[in-house]
């Protein structure tokens, strides 16, 4: 293995000269690799050279030993550092703790002191190296791993199931660069009742799944993967235009299959979004156009953006559909939303329903989708619906009265959702005000620590707690800190770096400088001046 490159400075090139000869260094696992006599000509050769420990002396010319440490430990953190000082600068090199020099050494230089210091310097950097190396083999495995990774992050955002505040972290983390501009979901399923004889049904899925990459994924930007035993598509595109385009290549394909392999293939393609956080709503298009194989027929791709108009001709089933505009107005909580979702579903509603037993029976699935969508949500529905048994009530309402039903009914819902939500809030708020003011006097309270102990994520919470305060939690730890201290400073006559530690700083001086920050002046003149005023 390579020995560990060192780099001497010292001003004087004799005691340089003594060093190299005394010390046998290859024995020791070290190479000198070059000299300088100042900490300017220093960096100028560590920028080179890229050493792995630097040893030099304090007084030297244009830049003295420790400024050498101070401009390594923020530029090359990797290096380690000894030096030596003579017996006046002892504990003031001491002194400067914070520069992680590695070993302080008194001249004259001892070659065996000197010795030992390197052995123990060359088991830290070894261990270092192995560390190094383990993190290489895990860098490795997560190479190897990440097709997979990438595969549940995909699968996570056809189901939704990822969070806005995550998203970015995942594309970022699992290496994911899909720029759009936009998106949509594309679902090949392959039939498993018609296999060509001879042929096992998985083998042909599969098959069809690599032919897929080669056709399609080739020609159009794309992640190819399989989920619940269908091939799904993530596509980028550039405009809705090219829907038309993607729509007919996958149905190409889909008609290419039968005559080539003898799968029969369906494709579904979802709608355009504009963000793969979307994608779960373009992929239940596509489950959707798929789906509609019954009526269109197999071996071919269907747009759902190009039959779902047609499609509105047909009875809907509101067990299906499931109110999803008038569902997602209660969601957002605009009652001009919810009144223009539920105009439409009236409208929908004497468009679709043809004789009075159909009337009333989709009257009392709408009434069903609402239970269902409050016992999701943790509320009694019975709380809001303003009439007793209203299965049998809502179906003989008239339209106005229905109207005015559904509007309030959906309107007091939000509210309640919309409470919940802000009551949540608020009580996490003001949990977290409670642990600032029970351990404000804790140095290690931090927004992780608080995080962690109400079981939130640091995203979430920060929005939430700035929303309700006003402020950032870190603002806020720290007012309060300092408001403490100020009170302190005033009521007791304790030194500044006794209050420090009393508000949760261990460094007085980074206290005093919050402190002077906060209240335009040092804690001493702060006593001063409101002494006097008394």
């Amino acid at each position: 293995m390579d020995r560990y490159k060192v780099l001497l400075v010292d001003d004087e090139e004799e005691v340089i000269d003594v060093i190299e000869r005394k010390i046998h260094w290859d024995m020791l696992g070290f190479d000198v690799v070059g000299s300088a006599n100042n900490g300017v000509k220093a960096l100028e050769l560590v920028e080179k050279l890229q050493p792995d420990v630097v040893i030099t002396d304090i007084k030297m010319p244009y830049m003295d030993g420790l400024e050498l440490s101070r401009r390594l430990n923020e530029d090359y953190q990797n290096i380690h550092i000894i030096i030596f000082t003579g017996f006046d600068e002892f504990e003031y090199a001491k002194e400067a703790v914070h520069l992680e020099i590695e070993e302080y050494m008194l001249k004259p230089i001892n070659a065996l002191e000197l010795s030992d210091c390197l052995k123990r310097l060359k088991s830290t950097l070894d261990r270092e190296r192995e560390e190094k190396l383990n993190v290489e083999k895990l860098a490795n495995y997560f190479n190897a791993s990440l097709p997979v990774l990438q595969t549940n992050l995909f699968v996570s955002l056809i189901e939704g199931r990822v969070s806005e505040s995550d998203y970015e972290k995942f594309l970022n983390a699992y290496r994911i660069d899909m720029k759009g501009p936009l998106y949509c979901c594309a679902i090949f399923h392959t039939s498993e009742h018609h296999v060509p004889e001879g042929m096992n049904p998985l083998l042909l899925s599969m098959s069809v799944e690599q032919q897929i990459k080669d056709r399609i994924a080739d020609t159009w930007k794309c992640k190819v993967f399989t989920y619940l035993g269908n091939t799904v598509l993530i596509i980028e595109i550039d405009s809705e235009d090219a829907m038309a385009d993607l729509t007919d290549a996958c149905d190409r394909f889909c008609r290419w299959a039968y005559r080539v392999m003898g799968a029969v293939v369906t494709a579904g393609i979802g709608r355009v979004c504009d963000s793969l956080l979307s994608i779960n709503i373009s992929y239940d298009g596509a489950r959707e156009a798929v789906s509609y194989r019954v009526l269109y027929g197999t071996q071919r791709a269907i747009n759902i953006a190009e039959v779902a108009p047609k499609e509105q001709k047909i009875d809907i089933q509101y067990e299906d559909a499931n109110m999803h505009d008038l569902i997602k107005a209660i969601h957002i909580g605009s009652r001009k939303n919810i009144e223009t979702a539920v105009n439409n579903e009236i409208e929908r509603l004497h468009r679709t329903s043809k004789t009075m037993s159909r009337y009333k029976l989709t009257l009392m699935e709408m009434v069903g989708t609402f239970y269902r969508f409050c016992a999701n949500n943790f509320i009694d529905f019975d709380n809001f619906s303003g009439v007793s048994n209203p299965y049998e009530k809502v179906p003989e309402m008239d339209e106005s009265t229905l109207t005015s039903w559904l509007v309030e009914t959906a309107t007091a819902i939000s509210d309640e959702l919309k409470n919940a939500r802000n009551n949540t809030s608020r009580r996490m708020v003001t949990d977290a005000q409670s642990i600032v003011v029970d351990r404000y006097m804790e140095p290690d309270l931090s927004l992780d620590t608080v995080c962690s102990e109400l079981g939130v994520s640091n995203s979430y919470f920060s929005s939430v707690f700035k929303k309700e305060t006003g402020k950032s939690f870190i603002t806020y730890l720290t007012d309060f800190r300092m408001d403490n201290a100020a009170n302190l400073i005033i009521e007791t006559n304790e030194k500044s770096y006794k209050i420090a530690e009393q508000v949760g700083y261990q460094d007085a001086n980074y206290f005093s400088y919050v402190f002077k920050k906060r209240f335009g002046m040092s804690p001493s003149k702060y006593r001063t001046e409101h002494l006097s005023d008394k």
